[in-house]
């Protein structure tokens, strides 16, 4: 289904499908069960670019590496809210973040501003969310 659907945008492009073991490895690396529509996608595709080469939807690598730094790195305790109930899967290209809230565990689809730090809800489901990603241009297509 997914890759189907990034056929869709021209353009657009879905990475190989991840090793299904590493999907193990990236909820134990979080510690947390990632999201139904995220598993199968990563599960077909290892990563979606826009026609742009925004990495959109993120490889297991580095929804690892992004989440691991938000949560580890000192100073950003004194900048931001916590990071820990939120599992960032892509970004917008200049600087936004996208990301799950997996405390509690929900299924919409919501943006980190790096600048002003909030947290808004931007679509219920990673399908929507990924229709939009892949039809509107701009880093700010979300607001």
């Amino acid at each position: 289904m997914w890759r189907e659907l990034v056929a869709e945008y021209e353009g657009s492009e879905a990475a190989p499908p991840v090793d299904l073991s590493r999907l193990a490895s990236l909820e134990e690396a979080l510690g947390q069960p990632l999201p139904d529509a995220l598993r199968e996608l990563l599960a077909e595709a290892n990563g979606i670019t826009d026609e742009y080469g925004t990495d959109v939807i993120w490889g297991v690598d580095q929804i690892i590496e992004v989440n691991m730094a938000f949560r580890s790195e000192p100073s950003y305790r004194n900048l931001y809210m916590p990071f820990d109930p939120l599992m960032f899967f892509g970004e917008s290209g200049g600087g936004d973040q996208f990301a799950f809230v997996r405390t509690p565990s929900r299924s919409e689809v919501f943006v980190w501003d790096h600048e002003t730090d909030s947290r808004l809800w931007i679509s219920p489901s990673l399908e929507s969310f990924l229709r939009n990603a892949l039809t509107h241009t701009g880093q700010d297509w979300y607001r």
